[in-house]
C-alpha cells in the first residue's frame, strides 16, 4: 500500500474538505478531523494538521494538494520532523530463533544522536555494528520489545492452533506498540513496517484483547523512511541475534540465521543427535525446512 504523509495548515484543511465533502465516510477516531475515500485511496485528515493519503492512487492524489513528488532518499528525510512510535521484527524468516518485535518512540530531538550512530534498517548494518548501537539506543529510546521463543512459537502457531504466521506478528506488533503508549509517550503518529494490508491487519487485530485508539499506518520499507522504525529495526535485530547464541549454546551447535540449505543440514544433525525435541526448543517447525531435514535425516 501507497502511503504520503503532508503537513497542512488551515487553507489545506478547507481545501481538503470542500473537494473530497462527497467523498467523506463516517469515521469514530477522536483524532481525525476528517476522513473520506476515493478511487482506491483514502485520506485522514487529523487534528494535529497531519494530512495521510493511503491506497494505490496515494500519491497522485496527493500531489493534486500540492505534494511534491520526491526521491526515496530526499522523501525519507524529510519524513523526519514528527515524533513517531516505529514499529518492526526480525527472525521472521529465520528457521532458527524466536521472532523478535520491538515498538520504539523517536522524537525530533532524537535525531542528532541517531544520525551520529548511524542508525539504519538492520539489514544494511553489520552484525557487529548491530550489537555495539544496539546497547545505546536501548538506553536512551524509550521501546518496547517482545521476543517469541521458538518453543512459545510452536505452541501458539501452526494448523490448529490460535494464529499464523501473520496474525502472530499481528498480536506482537499490537502488544509492544501498546505497552508503550501505557508508559505515556505521545506520538505524532504510528508507523508499523507492513507485513500484510492494512484490511487483514485489522481484522486479526479484532482477536486480540488489548487495543489503542491512537490511529497508525502500514508502511512498506518503513525501516529506510522512518527512524523510529530503524531504530527498532536494529533493537529487534539485537535481540534475535542474542536468543539465537543462547539456543546454540544450549544444543551445543552453531545454528544459522536464514532459510536455507545450511539449516536444512543442521537440523538433520540436530534431529539425529537430539531428536524432535531439539528442533521444538530451537526452530520455526511449520518452515518447509522440518520436512526437508527429515528427509535428509532418512536419506
Amino acid at each position: 500500500m501507497n502511503t504520503v504523509v503532508m503537513s497542512s495548515d488551515l487553507a489545506l484543511q478547507k481545501q481538503v474538505m470542500k473537494r473530497l465533502k462527497a467523498y467523506q465516510v463516517p469515521n469514530k477516531n477522536p483524532h481525525l478531523a476528517f476522513f473520506a475515500k476515493m478511487d482506491g485511496c483514502s485520506v485522514s485528515l487529523y487534528h494535529s494538521g497531519k494530512l495521510v493519503f493511503q491506497g494505490k492512487n496515494a500519491s497522485s492524489l496527493a500531489q493534486t494538494f500540492g505534494y511534491a513528488k520526491e526521491t526515496t532518499t530526499n522523501a525519507a528525510l524529510n519524513q523526519q520532523t514528527q515524533a513517531l512510535i516505529g514499529s518492526d521484527e526480525v527472525g521472521n524468516g529465520s528457521y532458527f530463533g524466536g521472532l523478535a518485535v520491538v515498538a520504539s518512540f523517536v522524537t525530533p530531538d532524537d535525531f542528532s544522536f541517531l544520525r551520529e550512530l548511524g542508525v539504519a534498517d538492520s539489514k544494511t548494518l553489520t552484525d557487529d555494528k548491530i550489537c555495539q548501537i544496539a546497547p545505546l539506543l536501548k538506553e536512551k529510546i524509550p521501546h518496547k520489545s517482545l521476543l517469541l521463543s521458538p518453543r512459545k512459537y510452536n505452541e501458539v502457531v501452526r494448523s490448529g492452533k490460535p494464529y499464523n504466521a501473520i496474525s502472530v506478528k499481528v498480536a506482537l506488533h499490537n502488544q509492544a506498540i501498546f505497552l508503550l503508549l501505557q508508559e505515556g509517550v505521545q506520538p505524532d503518529g504510528i508507523v508499523i513496517d507492513a507485513f500484510t494490508s492494512q484490511k487483514n491487519y485489522l481484522n486479526y487485530l479484532k482477536q486480540e484483547k488489548n487495543h489503542f485508539d491512537e490511529a497508525f499506518s502500514l508502511v512498506e520499507k518503513a525501516e529506510s523512511q522512518f527512524l523510529a522504525v530503524a531504530v527498532s529495526s536494529v533493537i529487534a535485530r539485537q535481540l534475535f541475534l542474542e536468543n539465537l547464541q543462547q539456543l546454540s549454546q544450549k544444543v551445543g551447535m552453531l545454528l544459522p540465521s536464514g532459510a536455507g540449505a545450511k539449516s536444512d543440514k543442521i537440523a538433520s544433525q540436530l534431529l539425529k543427535t537430539q531428536g524432535m525435541s531439539a528442533l521444538e526448543e530451537t526452530a520455526k517447525l511449520h518452515f518447509a525446512n522440518t520436512q526437508k531435514a527429515i528427509k535428509l535425516l532418512h536419506s
